[in-house]
């Protein structure tokens, strides 16, 4: 490199330097200023060239008429937001802003000069008002340009990169700042941190900004994007910081805590969307290691619904725990091979799929005697309301009998633990899914009395708990889905709230509820407050980077639309028939339903009569007949145990 050429760059390099230092406000005054005089010059150039003179005649005319085009245009440029834009992240399609500015601007003189002309004010040659406005586009839209192209040498912010802010410190943090360099179309403009010491220090060689400058700095910046690098953040400010960031119109992506990682380029695939139970702050408990080896280490495990979401997961729990075999009864083909190859490829571990449907009891019996099952966790079951509320007879003969047809074979094939996967909609249902769930914790009741009778070691439990995030049919994935077409996002009710759960950890506690049960127990997981869904669905468009439309906010954004509640939908939903009979556990998180007074069903003539309207394809018989038997419940759950 030549002299020359470095003091050149040297000097392109001073001048990008002095120029960002400048404050917000100065730059502004600085376009403002560098415009006027732009113009000024544009104005000369137009006379210069009409009158083929190089110095035309300066009068006061057109002197009023200069001071007047500027004090017409910056305006002008002020409504349409010339001044808004950061020059360094200027957009190619910004030129068409400047033309609309420059034209507005133009012909707004123009009437003014026609204005004097009227009074007798002087004459300005037809020619100039044109010349003018080419004039001015060309420098006014170049001067930005130019400045843009002037910042970006040297900084290595390519025209395909998005700058981003990393929130965070921590050796975690410094290690993506690192790593993100050359890889992928993200660039760090810097780090930002709560911590009052550290802010205008350099560090890995990125400056620290405060958290409470953060507007500011997006505006600034143009940021399209803050990672947060949760390992430098306490677990109690999390979801403060969450929140704060989700409502400043970018896109909010978080690395979890990865310390361990070395490979710079792993670490930029861990940068990922923020998972909505940390929005939601709901508090992470771990796991009784001695109650997941109790429940499943060298055991032979069986999951009904192996394929669905709570299903998979649970699969995946226990395969962690090293059973003995794993059986996996799935009705879907392509999901029993989904997990299946899923879990084949997590280790060495035996697993067995077995395709079929729980109503098939010759299947059922075959698949528990044949492996020698002795813990099996029933998920299988139709759960989306309105689908079932359509198919009545369908989601009766699912539920209800294929929770009879596999809890009856557990019970003969004497296996050792049967847990069934419920619902917060069993309680008080008013819908057929709900009431479907509730008819199937009744007969695991029914099953428990009859193995403690027997006085045998049999446990049969259920496990009651609300949504799971991202599960199947749920809104968590619809609203996704919705956010990335534009919306609008569909709501049933503002004010519906429902109870949520991540499926990790719904899956632990399930395996956990079942290794603390005595018989008969009706577990219910504790889910933290309820969730209003119109709150859901306004931060699932902020954490996209979205503004919400609506009044405050009507031309741009991403629009809520309330459909109105569905068939069967409750506006809240409840885990408990009564809260205060709920026990506490050796699991903070895990509560024992109790009641000394419980009606008594007559179980076998109620499912006899509810088997005969199936059969008669009846529909209405089998919904009446469904809601009949647990509409006399009030505030009363299963006991503890029953003997």
């Amino acid at each position: 490199m030549t002299g020359t050429t470095l003091t050149d760059h040297r000097l392109v390099r001073d001048i990008r330097e002095r120029l960002v230092e400048i404050p917000r406000l100065w730059k502004r005054i600085l376009m403002i200023g560098i415009d006027i005089a732009a113009l000024m010059i544009a104005l000369w150039a137009s006379y210069a060239i009409r009158l083929v003179q190089w110095m035309p005649a300066i009068t006061t005319e057109r002197l009023v008429l200069a001071a007047l085009a500027a004090a017409v245009a910056i305006p002008v440029f002020i409504k349409l937001g010339l001044y808004r834009s950061v020059i360094r992240y200027l957009p190619e399609a910004a030129i068409w802003t400047i033309l609309r500015a420059m034209l507005i601007a133009t012909m707004s003189w123009v009437i003014i000069i026609f204005l004097m002309e009227m009074a007798g004010q002087g004459i300005v040659p037809r020619s100039v008002p044109f010349l003018y406005f080419v004039l001015g586009t060309l420098l006014i839209g170049g001067i930005r340009f130019a400045a843009k192209w002037i910042l970006n040498q040297g900084t290595g912010l390519r025209r395909d990169e998005d700058p981003i802010f990393i929130y965070g410190t921590g050796p975690t943090a410094a290690q993506l700042a690192r790593a993100l360099k050359g890889h992928g179309n993200r660039y760090v403009m810097g780090l930002i941190d709560d911590d009052p010491a550290n802010h205008g220090r350099d560090i890995a060689g990125y400056r620290v900004f405060p958290s409470s400058d953060l507007p500011i700095l997006i505006d600034r910046y143009g940021i399209k994007e803050i990672v947060l690098s949760m390992s430098s953040i306490p677990a109690e400010t999390r979801q403060a910081v969450i929140a704060r960031v989700t409502g400043l119109g970018v896109r909010v992506r978080t690395l979890p805590d990865i310390s361990d990682i070395v490979d710079g380029k792993y670490i930029v695939n861990q940068i990922r969307e923020i998972e909505l139970d940390e929005l939601l702050g709901r508090s992470f408990i771990p796991a009784d290691k001695d109650l997941l080896n109790q429940a499943l280490t060298g055991k032979i495990v069986m999951v009904t619904g192996a394929g669905g979401s709570i299903g998979s997961e649970l699969c995946r729990l226990i395969i962690r725990w090293k059973p003995k075999k794993l059986v996996l009864l799935e009705a879907s083909e392509f999901a029993l091979y989904k997990i299946e190859q899923e879990l084949l490829a997590a280790g060495d571990h035996t697993v067995v799929p077995v395709l079929g449907s729980v109503t098939d009891a010759s299947l059922v019996r075959r698949a528990i005697r044949s492996h020698g099952v002795q813990v099996l966790y029933h998920a299988a079951a139709h759960k989306h309301v309105p689908l079932v509320e359509a198919n009545v007879l369908e989601g009766i003969h699912n539920n209800v009998f294929g929770t009879l047809t596999v809890a009856r074979t557990a019970a003969e094939e004497n296996i050792e633990s049967f847990v069934l996967i419920s619902s917060d909609k069993a309680v008080r249902p008013t819908n057929v899914m709900g009431a479907t769930k509730r008819w199937a914790e009744l007969i695991v009741r029914q099953m428990a009395i009859e193995a403690q009778a027997k006085g045998g070691r049999q446990t049969f439990c259920a496990v009651r708990f609300g949504n799971v995030i991202g599960s199947n049919g749920s809104v968590v994935p619809l609203f996704k889905q919705q956010i990335a077409k534009g919306g609008p996002v569909t709501i049933t009710d503002l004010d519906m709230t429902r109870y949520f759960m991540s499926i990790p950890e719904a899956a632990e506690l399930i395996v956990q509820a079942g290794a603390l049960s005595a018989g008969g127990d009706v577990f219910l997981l504790d889910m933290g407050e309820p969730v209003r869904i119109g709150d859901l669905a306004e931060n699932m468009i902020r954490l996209a980077g979205f503004q919400v439309r609506d009044a405050r906010n009507p031309d741009s954004g991403i629009a809520i639309e309330v459909i109105g509640i569905r068939p069967g939908e409750k506006l809240y939903e409840e885990l408990f028939y009564n809260r205060d009979n709920a026990l506490p556990t050796r699991h903070p998180k895990i509560l024992r339903a109790d009641s000394a007074a419980i009606a008594r069903y007559d179980m076998e003539k109620s499912l006899r009569d509810l088997d005969a309207a199936i059969t008669a394809e009846d529909e209405a018989q089998a919904r009446k007949l469904l809601f009949d038997l647990i509409s006399g419940e009030t505030a009363s759950e299963p006991s503890t145990s029953f003997g």
